[in-house]
């Protein structure tokens, strides 16, 4: 038997195909923009993606997705809120249409990002890990005593949508003041914006770190800012699941110590519970891989 399994990755701005082994080696990938309107033009880019990797490949025992939520795992139906197109979209049957008659799983993207960093990434050593990504949005996902927690819909690990800010910003999820709105690449270039951060025209989270290296006060700010609520929310959700490791990645995190930095302050002031004095954070290690190879995790034993 074939020891090969597809792979997808479905996010806010990219759709990804991958095949991936036995050993959790990612063997080939396709990537696609993901369309924010149309059900079946995304839908055309799934196919496509998948289409593209398994040309040549002579048969995989299984299929796992992952895709940006929420979610409903008993349905196998998404509903992204970054993906208008798609609400309560059957994307598990339509993709068991493309690979008749293997097993098919499903799960949230931040789930699959926290499983590759757990089976070939930074998360190797532990077994109760929060992985999560700080872009565009703030995601994450839960391994607990070693094995993915989707919760009762598959949605748990939606950590971008924790509190910090009770009167913030709101929220593209219905709420206010969620991490999102604070920590996010957007969010930080428009807070430093609005307070007189000087960038061109579609400078972007790491425009805004190359100022705050050079000096920039507000952009220093914003990063302060975004890395303190990161580690507000990561304090929570370590007390909460006694956590003992956190694996960041994300186009944010590229900032390095800009991020990690006021993260680890914000850890040594709200994470005072005995029990979370061995917690680490420490970047992620797979980059855009993991999502892909997490999928596929998802049909391990």
């Amino acid at each position: 038997m074939s020891d090969l399994v597809l792979a997808i990755d479905v996010g806010g701005t990219k759709i990804a195909a991958g095949v991936v082994d036995g050993d959790g080696s990612l063997l080939r990938s396709a990537i696609r923009p993901t369309p924010a309107d149309d059900a079946e033009h995304a839908w055309a880019q799934v196919r496509s993606a998948v289409d593209e990797v398994l040309a040549g490949t002579p048969s995989v025992r299984g299929v796992g997705i992952g895709c940006a939520g929420p979610i409903d795992t008993a349905r196998g139906t998404v509903s992204p809120i970054n993906i208008g197109g798609w609400r309560h979209f059957p994307l598990r049957a339509r993709v068991a249409d493309l690979v008749p008659g293997v097993p098919v799983q499903l799960a949230g993207d931040g789930v699959c990002t926290a499983l590759g960093e757990h089976w070939r990434g930074a998360g190797q050593s532990s077994r109760y890990l929060l992985g999560m990504v700080v872009s565009t949005g703030v995601g994450g996902g839960l391994v607990l005593d070693g094995r993915a927690y989707g919760g009762r819909t598959g949605n748990a690990g939606h950590i971008g949508h924790l509190v910090v800010e009770p009167d913030g910003e709101p929220c593209t999820c219905g709420g206010r003041g969620c991490v999102e709105t604070v920590a996010s690449g957007p969010r930080m270039v428009r807070w430093a914006r609005e307070r007189g951060w000087q960038a061109p025209a579609g400078a972007d989270a790491a425009v805004l770190a190359d100022a705050a290296r050079s000096g920039d006060a507000v952009a220093a700010a914003a990063f302060e800012r975004g890395g303190h609520a990161v580690g507000l929310m990561i304090a929570a959700v370590a007390a909460v699941c006694d956590l003992d490791l956190v694996v960041v990645g994300g186009g944010v995190a590229q900032a390095g110590p800009l991020l990690f930095d006021p993260v680890r302050r914000a850890l040594d002031v709200h994470a005072g519970l005995s029990y979370l004095a061995d917690l680490r954070v420490v970047p992620a290690e797979l980059g855009g891989e993991a999502g892909l190879i997490g999928a596929a995790a998802l049909l391990r034993p």
